[in-house]
C-alpha cells in the first residue's frame, strides 16, 4: 500500500529532515507547519518536500497546525543560511518558525453606547455620562469614565441599570495602514535626485501589475545629517503605492523610539516594530498580519528579516556598517549579508545606508555588484563639524582626571550659549580594572578571562561577558587590607562623576545601554536630550547611532585611541566608523558643530582622516591594505572556536583538527591557539583561523575537513563562524 510522503524538518539542531506517511485525510502543501511524533513525544515541524512512495511502515503526520506556512522564498533562505553558515537546517529553520503560545487567549475588548432608557435614578455623576453618549457613540468603559470625569462604577451602574449597553470591540489592528501621501516637508534637490534613483530599482508587486523595476541592491552613501532617512521614506511610501511590503532593519533597539516617531511625522502612523522588547501576543499578531500582508512595513532588529511577508518589496538596512548585525551565537550570520540574499530570493530591491559604509559594501560598489547613491552634504546647507584633535601628550591633564583644560573650556563655552555638549567613551561602568595598591591583586571574573568591571552606581563589580557580578568589597579579599581598592582608568560612570565635580550647576544624562530601567528609561532619556532638557551628555557608542539631537554643538571624543590596538583586522575600520559617527552628531540643528577628539596618537592614519575629514583617503589606504593582505573582501575568513570545560581537552582536540587540515592550494589554516578571551563562562576556547584566496569554497572545505576530524565528545563543542566580525 502506498501512500504520500512528507519530508519534514524539524526546528532543532538536525540536518536532515525526516520522512513521514501522510494520512489519506490530511491534504499537505511544502511549507505547512505539521505536528509529528519524534521519539517519545510529539514535535512540529515543516513539511519540505512532498513525494510519493510506499508510506506505510512510515509513522504518520499527526496533523497539521493552522499558522502560516513558510513560502518558497523563505525555505530557500534558510537552506541558503545552513549551506553558507554551516549550521544544521534545523537551527536556521527554528529562526524562521514561531508558533503561537496555546495558553495565550486574547481578551475581547468590550465598548458601551448608550440605549435610550433614562435612569432610574439620577446624580450629578451619572448626568455626565449620560451627556457623554448621547451622540450614541461606542466607547470603552474607561474612556467614557475619563470623558465624563466619574469612576468607572459609575459607568457600570447605568449598565445594570439598561442606560448603557456593551458592544463587543473589534479587535485592535496591529499596525494601521501608512499613508503614502501624507503631508510632509519637501525632499531639497540632492535628497529628491537620489529618492528619484532608489525608486527606479523597485518592483512592482506581482498582482498588481505595473512597471518592474531594476531589483538588486543600491548602496546610499551620505554624509552625517544628509536626510538619508528621509531619502529611503520615499522609498517606502513608493512600496506602499504599489502594493508591496517594506522590512527596515536597524541595528540597535534604542534607535527604533526616535525613529518610530519621524515615521509617524512622514506617514501619519507608526509601523509595526519587531524586535526582542515586543511582547508574546503582539509578536504572534504582527507575524499573522505580515503573513496576510495586512502589516505592510516593519522596522524591526535582525530577527525581523526571517518573517513570513506575503509580497516583501524592499529591504532597507540602515546603519548598514553596524557590527550589531552580525549574530555570534547559535547560527553565525550578518544580518546585512542575509538580507541581500533574501532580497534576490525575493525579487525585492535591498538599500543599505550609511555614513561610514563597510569596506566590504565600498567594494561591492566599485566593482559593480552593487549601485550606488551618494549624498556628500548635508541637508538644508548645513555645514559638517570642525574636527580638531587635543594632543594629549602635550595637554597637562591634573592626576585621576581625563578631560582636557582645552575640552573643559570648550564645555563651558557651548554650554554658555545654551547649547549642548556630548562627552562620548566607549567604555561602559565607573573603571574597566579594580586592584589592591598593597598587593596588587587584580578583580577578575570567575568564569572568563576577564577583569571585572566596577559599576559605581550598582556598586558591583561586574563581567560584560557572562553577567558575573559580586558585592565591590570594603577590604581586598587577598590581602585583607582596607581602604587601598583602587578603580584604574576610566569609563562613564567615572566621566560623568568628573563632569558633575567640574559643572556642578549643568544637567548632566548619562546614557549607556545596562543602566537600570532598561529600552523604556533610555528611550525617556534620548528623547529629553533631543528636546534640550539637559546641557551635557556623557555616553558610549550608543550615543553615535542615527540620533538627531538639534541642540547639541559640541562633541568631546575621551580616548579616541580605545580601539586602535587589538588585533583585529578591523580595528582601524570600526575606529574611523564610531569617531566619524559620534562627531557627526554635533550641529545637526540651525547652529553649527565643531567636535574636540583626545588623542595620544594625533598623527595615526585613522586620527587623521577624522580631523582632516577626508574619509575617500582612509578608505582608499584601508582597502589598499586589505588587498595586498588578501582580507575581506579580497579574500575568506572562517573561524573554528574549539571550546570546552577541560582545557586540555579543548587544546588536544584543536590540535587533533590541525592535523587533519591538510589545506590545498589558496587556504591557509592557522593555529589553534588560545583565543584572546582563553576563557568564557567556564569554558576554554582555542581557535583555528582559515584565509583562502577569494574564489575557493570555504564551506565545502570546511565540511571535508570536519569530516576527516576526531569526533566531538562530551562537553566539548566546535563553532565556526564563516566571515566571522569578531577575533576575541
Amino acid at each position: 500500500m502506498t501512500a504520500p510522503i512528507a519530508d519534514v524538518l524539524i526546528p532543532l539542531a538536525l540536518d536532515q529532515a525526516y520522512s513521514y506517511a501522510v494520512p489519506p485525510e490530511l491534504t499537505l502543501a511544502e511549507g505547512d507547519v505539521v505536528q509529528v511524533p519524534l521519539g517519545p513525544r510529539e514535535t512540529v515541524g515543516v513539511v519540505w518536500s512532498l513525494r510519493d512512495g510506499a508510506g506505510s511502515n512510515l509513522r504518520r503526520v499527526s496533523g497539521r497546525i493552522g499558522v502560516e506556512a513558510l513560502s518558497p522564498a523563505l525555505r530557500r533562505l534558510v537552506e541558503w543560511i545552513a549551506r553558507y553558515t554551516l549550521a544544521p537546517k534545523g537551527s536556521a529553520l527554528a529562526m524562521a518558525l514561531r508558533l503561537p503560545e496555546e495558553s495565550r487567549t486574547e481578551t475581547a475588548k468590550v465598548g458601551v453606547r448608550a440605549t435610550g432608557m433614562p435612569p432610574s435614578r439620577m446624580t450629578p455623576a451619572r448626568g455626565k455620562v449620560v451627556a457623554v453618549a448621547a451622540d450614541g457613540a461606542v466607547r470603552g468603559k474607561r474612556a467614557l469614565s475619563l470623558e465624563a470625569g466619574v469612576s468607572a462604577s459609575v459607568v457600570d451602574g447605568l449598565i445594570d441599570d439598561g442606560v448603557l449597553e456593551t458592544v463587543a470591540l473589534a479587535p485592535d489592528r496591529v499596525a494601521e495602514p501608512p499613508d503614502p501621501d501624507h503631508p510632509h516637508d519637501p525632499l531639497s534637490g540632492p535628497q529628491a535626485e537620489a529618492a528619484h534613483a532608489l525608486i527606479a530599482t523597485l518592483t512592482a508587486a506581482p498582482a498588481e501589475g505595473g512597471p518592474a523595476g531594476e531589483g538588486g541592491v543600491t548602496l546610499l552613501e551620505g554624509v552625517t545629517g544628509s536626510g538619508k532617512t528621509e531619502v529611503y521614506f520615499e522609498v517606502v511610501a513608493e512600496a506602499l503605492r504599489r502594493g508591496v511590503q517594506s522590512l527596515v532593519l536597524m541595528p540597535e533597539i534604542a534607535l527604533t523610539a526616535q525613529f518610530l516617531d519621524r515615521f509617524a511625522k512622514r506617514f501619519g502612523v507608526r509601523p509595526a516594530a519587531w524586535h526582542s522588547g515586543v511582547g508574546g501576543r503582539r509578536r504572534e499578531k504582527i507575524r499573522a498580519g505580515v503573513a496576510s500582508g495586512e502589516v505592510q512595513v516593519v522596522v524591526g532588529a535582525r530577527s525581523a528579516l526571517f518573517l513570513p511577508f506575503a509580497k516583501l518589496g524592499l529591504i532597507v538596512v540602515d546603519e548598514e556598517h553596524e557590527g550589531a548585525y552580525k549574530q555570534d551565537d547559535g547560527v553565525c550570520y550578518h544580518a546585512r549579508d542575509m538580507a541581500v540574499v533574501r532580497g534576490k530570493l525575493e525579487h525585492a530591491a535591498v538599500v543599505l545606508a550609511s555614513a561610514t559604509p563597510a569596506i566590504e559594501t565600498r567594494v561591492n560598489a566599485e566593482r559593480g555588484r552593487y549601485r550606488r547613491v551618494v549624498m556628500p552634504e548635508r541637508f538644508g546647507g548645513r555645514r559638517l563639524p570642525e574636527i580638531r584633535a587635543i594632543d594629549m601628550r602635550a595637554e597637562k591633564v591634573p592626576r585621576g582626571r581625563y578631560l582636557s583644560p582645552s575640552l573643559v573650556a570648550a564645555i563651558a563655552e557651548t554650554n554658555g550659549r545654551g547649547e549642548q555638549a556630548l562627552l562620548f567613551l566607549n567604555r561602559r561602568g565607573y573603571a574597566p580594572l579594580t586592584l589592591c595598591r598593597a598587593c596588587g591583586h587584580r578583580y577578575q571574573c570567575p568564569n572568563c578571562s576577564t577583569w571585572l568591571v566596577e559599576h559605581r552606581f550598582r556598586r558591583a563589580l561586574v563581567c560584560h561577558h557572562c553577567g558575573h557580578a559580586e558585592r565591590r568589597p570594603e577590604a581586598c579579599t587577598e590581602c585583607g587590607t582596607f581602604d587601598n581598592l583602587t578603580a584604574c582608568g576610566p569609563g562613564v560612570e567615572r566621566i560623568a562623576e568628573e563632569v558633575a565635580a567640574t559643572f556642578p550647576d549643568k544637567r548632566v544624562i548619562v546614557l549607556s545601554s545596562d543602566f537600570p530601567g532598561g529600552a523604556e528609561r533610555l528611550r525617556a532619556e534620548l528623547q529629553t536630550v533631543a528636546e534640550g532638557g539637559c546641557d551635557i551628555v556623557v555616553g558610549t557608542q550608543l550615543v553615535a547611532k542615527g540620533h538627531n539631537f538639534p541642540h547639541l554643538t559640541l562633541v568631546g571624543v575621551l580616548d579616541a585611541d580605545i580601539g586602535l590596538t587589538s588585533g583585529d583586522p578591523r580595528a582601524a575600520e570600526r575606529t574611523f566608523q564610531l569617531l566619524q559617527q559620534v562627531t557627526g552628531r554635533a550641529g545637526r540643528g540651525e547652529k553649527p558643530g565643531r567636535a574636540l577628539v583626545q588623542t595620544y596618537q594625533p598623527e595615526h592614519p585613522v586620527i587623521s582622516a577624522i580631523i582632516s575629514g577626508d574619509a575617500e583617503r582612509f578608505y582608499a589606504e584601508e582597502t589598499a591594505a586589505r588587498e595586498v593582505a588578501g582580507l575581506p573582501p579580497f579574500g575568506r575568513l572562517a573561524a573554528l572556536v574549539i571550546s570546552c570545560t577541560d582545557r586540555e581537552a579543548a587544546e588536544a582536540h584543536g590540535r587533533a583538527l590541525a592535523r587533519v587540515a591538510e589545506p590545498p592550494p589558496g587556504v591557509m589554516v592557522l593555529g589553534p591557539a588560545e583565543a584572546p578571551l582563553a576563557l568564557v563562562r567556564g569554558r576554554y576556547r582555542f581557535r583555528l583561523l582559515v584565509k583562502t584566496e577569494r574564489e575557493v569554497d570555504l564551506q565545502s572545505y570546511l565540511r571535508d575537513w570536519l569530516a576527516r576530524g576526531p569526533k566531538v565528545r562530551g562537553n566539548l563543542r566546535v563553532g565556526i563562524d564563516v566571515d566571522p566580525q569578531s577575533f576575541l
